[in-house]
């Protein structure tokens, strides 16, 4: 008997955060057996690079990501040393996710430089790649460039030779400067969860085609481009719990808005004017108002909405095509079962 077919659009396990490093394997080893293509690992309350060893470790299958681990608070050589470590104990199954952060974060948490984001992310990704070759053949590492140098490995800092090679790199990004990067240099895009279907098509993937271009890349279609996004979901069964699940993502979709690096996102929209009162309500930490500015339209936009045979049919109505992978992108209480019910929907739909 053949295998099953793979689904055209793979769901991954993400999250804002992990309850704890203790819970990893468990929740790894839950998602795999659940049937999710992935699980991802953020970089919010521990370390992404331990949380993914550990979920290599309890898992056998499931590809493990890291979504995403923040490059700049790092350097090439000490990312490329964790990647290889993830990607040699989960046998191949590693995708190396890089996000930038903004720059409050690098130079005020991190202590850490911050100049020109998409050019020093251009660099950095290929002082990884540079380094992990240097690895692979033997050869000097000679990588000298505007923001990264590295031209000392010897042979008892050299890791053996990985059998499963350099993982994927998947880069994170929103504006166009970033997303040029990631179609030039990385592998895959990571799409934030303040992205709609419009800014997707008019937006990110012109700029993914554009760094393709410039790096003499083959155009392919626009599944070759290796999207993927946590995508918001209002899920419940009757109006009360959708109108709990719409009042939390409003809060999100607010949240983001008030970021000024966000405001082409409600541009491509026409709701630029929106961006301007939300950050000016965040100075004066009036969160619970700012909610109030996001209308019905914008959530339906940034939103899935129904019960879980209707967001299994929209999320592939509204994605396919256009994403490869997506997660579920839920900032309220929700019943761990309503997770695994919708992935079972999605696997109905989705299965060629």
């Amino acid at each position: 008997m053949s295998a099953p077919a793979e689904p055209v659009l793979l769901v991954d396990q993400g999250s804002d955060g992990l309850p704890g490093l203790d819970l990893v394997e468990g929740l790894a080893a839950a998602a795999e057996e659940q049937g999710y293509a992935g699980f991802q690992v953020p970089e919010t309350n521990c370390d992404p690079f331990i949380a993914a060893a550990l979920a290599a470790r309890a898992t056998n299958d499931i590809q493990i990501a890291t979504g995403i681990a923040v490059a700049f608070a790092r350097t090439p050589m000490t990312v490329a040393m964790s990647a290889n470590d993830v990607q040699q104990l989960s046998r191949g199954r590693f995708t190396l996710g890089l996000g930038s952060q903004i720059q409050a974060h690098i130079e005020k948490r991190f202590s850490m430089p911050w100049s020109r984001p998409a050019a020093r992310m251009r660099e950095f990704i290929r002082a990884t790649r540079a380094i992990w070759s240097a690895w692979e053949t033997g050869e000097r590492l000679q990588f000298r460039g505007e923001f990264y140098t590295h031209t000392l490995m010897t042979p008892f800092f050299t890791p053996p030779k990985n059998p499963w090679g350099a993982p994927p790199i998947a880069l994170a990004g929103v504006g166009p400067l970033m997303t040029e990067v990631a179609g030039e240099v990385a592998d895959a895009f990571l799409a934030h969860g303040f992205t709609t279907r419009k800014y997707l098509e008019e937006v990110t993937i012109p700029a993914l085609q554009r760094g393709r271009a410039t790096a003499g890349r083959p155009a392919g279609s626009v599944l070759d481009l290796g999207i993927s996004m946590p995508a918001f979901v209002v899920i419940g069964d009757d109006q009360a719990a959708l109108d709990a699940a719409a009042a939390g993502v409003r809060k999100r979709i607010a949240f983001y808005g008030s970021t000024p690096a966000y405001l082409p996102v409600l541009e491509v929209h026409g709701w630029g004017g929106v961006q301007e009162k939300l950050y000016a309500a965040s100075k004066r930490g009036q969160w619970d108002e700012m909610a109030g500015l996001i209308t019905d339209e914008m959530v339906e936009a940034f939103a899935v909405i129904g019960d879980a045979p209707t967001v299994a049919r929209e999320l592939v109505s509204r994605y396919r095509g256009v994403l490869s992978r997506l997660s579920f992108y839920a900032p309220y209480e929700v019943d761990p079962q309503t997770w695994v019910t919708l992935l079972a929907e999605l696997h109905r739909v989705t299965r060629p």
